[in-house]
């Protein structure tokens, strides 16, 4: 109740500020900067015709524009499907047809950037844009590994599966794609083929821009709220190599945010969203909302310190961010419900379970050097069970381990990531000592795939 009677009070004083600027400066208040704000409602014919149809065509995709604050602010199909003739991406539906207008299906960062020029410049710099779709775009480049498990392995063209076949790029497709990105081939007709679109956050499109918006800001929608809720991450951000949202949802925060989060504030304005809207923090709003005295960012990796990812963590650094440099911003947002001990405390927490990991790492990378060395390794490393251990040890267990102490999921550390690591790594340790011993490989690997059912 004194919220509410608090944000009616601020309200009446802004009507009454706005009022005296109006009596003393008359119909021309000051200009705010040299920022022009300029609001025109109304669609144009060309526009209109486009939302007629597609009401018959497909409501649902009008309908959930309609709720948009697009369509609010008179932004429609029209202003961001159509392309110049010349875009590689450039056809025409039945509507348009023997008009000098064409459209393209596929809208990347580079549309919205012509209203959200800061937010994509942002985004571009982030793990959700170039880097995301490097591991399947730039596959061939890691040696053909991710090729041949992409396609050779995960589309069994091992036992038989035709290559290049519809089925064999299905894994791809439907898996890898779908979060990552891809690079969108075209047909004749300017539509994409061979399914490489839709695709996830980094995908690239035949224009050359990269990244696609709405898999945060669903179409067509582009809701503020939905990209504040931590389901909008958990459709990428779940599974056994990292089961961020079930950390999330183990966690204290994500225990206040199931009891009380229908409860919340999600359509604040950017900047706008505080502590008060919300009891406890989203993934949004620890690593990209405005807080406190820290500005609202797009670029994911900006308050990160740790690289969590890869198989040995180390500081962030380059094009993945500057991790000193984060751990500063991630301390502020912390700040603005937490006490200076406590944060310490979590701080330290993360470096100490970083560090055990990477004591783990280390002492599995001298194994498999030395194995190497005495050319016992299979070249196979599927079907060579040390080589297949040490993947789980890195890309499931050792993932779930970091990830869990980072966002104070305990189950996650604990019994999904460092009580398996112990025991992978023993697994390695008897199969490296077998090896040495008896100077061979043995015929057949037992090991089986770890994670959390």
């Amino acid at each position: 109740m004194m919220r509410l009677v608090g944000k009616v009070f601020f309200s009446c004083l802004a009507v009454l500020l706005v009022g005296m600027c109006f009596s003393v400066f008359g119909a021309n208040p000051p200009k705010l900067g040299e920022k022009e704000l300029v609001i025109k409602r109304g669609v144009t014919p060309e526009a209109a015709k486009c939302i007629k149809c597609h009401s018959k065509k497909t409501p649902g995709i009008v309908d959930s524009w309609k709720l948009s604050k697009m369509a609010h602010a008179s932004v429609t199909c029209y202003d961001c499907h159509v392309v110049e003739k010349s875009s590689p991406m450039a056809s025409q539906c039945d509507g348009i047809r023997g008009t000098n207008i064409y459209i393209s299906p596929m809208v990347s960062s580079k549309t919205c950037s012509r209203c959200h020029p800061q937010e994509v410049e942002q985004f571009l710099k982030s793990g959700h844009a170039r880097l995301a779709s490097r591991p399947v775009v730039d596959a061939s480049k890691a040696g053909g590994k991710l090729i041949k498990l992409m396609y050779y392995l995960e589309g069994a063209e091992f036992i038989g599966n035709k290559k290049g076949s519809p089925s064999s790029m299905a894994s791809r497709a439907q898996g890898c794609q779908m979060c990552h990105g891809g690079k969108v081939e075209l047909g004749p007709d300017h539509k994409p083929i061979n399914n490489t679109w839709p695709g996830g956050v980094g995908t690239i499109y035949p224009d050359g821009s990269i990244g696609t918006c709405t898999v945060c800001h669903t179409r067509h929608q582009f809701s503020v709220a939905e990209a504040r809720k931590p389901e909008a991450c958990a459709s990428c951000h779940l599974g056994p190599d990292h089961p961020d949202i079930e950390i999330y949802l183990e966690s204290k925060h994500g225990q206040i945010y199931q009891a009380h989060g229908d409860e919340w504030q999600w359509d604040s304005a950017p900047e706008t969203w505080q502590p008060g809207d919300y009891t406890a923090p989203t993934c949004a709003t620890c690593h990209m909302s405005g807080i406190g005295d820290l500005s609202t960012t797009h670029n994911v990796n900006e308050r990160l310190k740790w690289d969590l990812m890869h198989k040995k963590s180390v500081i962030r650094s380059g094009e993945r961010g500057d991790g000193e440099k984060g751990a500063k911003l991630m301390r502020q947002v912390c700040l603005n419900c937490h006490g200076s001990t406590q944060i310490a405390k979590e701080e330290k927490g993360l470096d100490d379970a970083v560090a055990l990991y990477n004591f783990y790492w280390d002492g599995a990378v001298k194994m498999k050097k030395e194995l190497a060395a005495k050319g016992l390794l299979k070249k196979d490393a599927w079907s060579d069970g040390f080589q297949e251990l040490m993947y789980y040890l890195w890309h499931h267990a050792g993932r779930r381990a970091r990830q869990g102490a980072a966002m104070n999921g305990p189950d996650y550390a604990h019994w999904h990531g460092f009580f398996q690591m112990f025991q992978i790594y023993k697994d390695m340790q008897n199969i490296y000592n077998w090896r040495i011993k008896h100077n061979k490989i043995e015929e057949l690997s037992t090991v089986m795939m770890t994670g959390p059912i």
